[in-house]
């Protein structure tokens, strides 16, 4: 049997939930969880509950980060017409420039 766990507010986490998802959505959701520090169960939280989703710079982030970037440029070299880019890396190129511009804020 597996640890009671309490979250933050010292509220039993003791309710599983489960979806299916393609394997496309898949790595979308494990992009933005490494980009965004948390844990998969804490980001999916947050996002199913419409709460912001804060990035807290760490060198896991700034890894998570530079990776991504290499991910999109090697991408984006393979594709000779802009007109070809995918809305997957549309979408991880938009999630990357949020991060960024927030970390300018700071």
């Amino acid at each position: 049997m597996s640890a009671k766990n309490l979250d933050n507010h010292n509220r039993w986490r003791n309710k599983t939930v489960a979806f299916r998802v393609s394997p496309e959505e898949n790595e979308q959701i494990d992009a933005a969880v490494r980009l965004s520090g948390l844990t998969k169960q804490d980001y999916i939280t947050k996002r199913l509950l419409c709460r912001d989703v804060v990035v807290q710079g760490n060198p896991r982030v700034y890894k998570a980060l530079r990776d991504e970037l290499a991910a999109v440029l090697a991408e984006l070299r393979r594709v000779e017409d802009g007109a070809n880019v995918d809305g997957e890396l549309l979408d991880t190129i938009r999630m990357i420039v949020a991060i960024m511009g927030g970390m300018k804020e700071d």
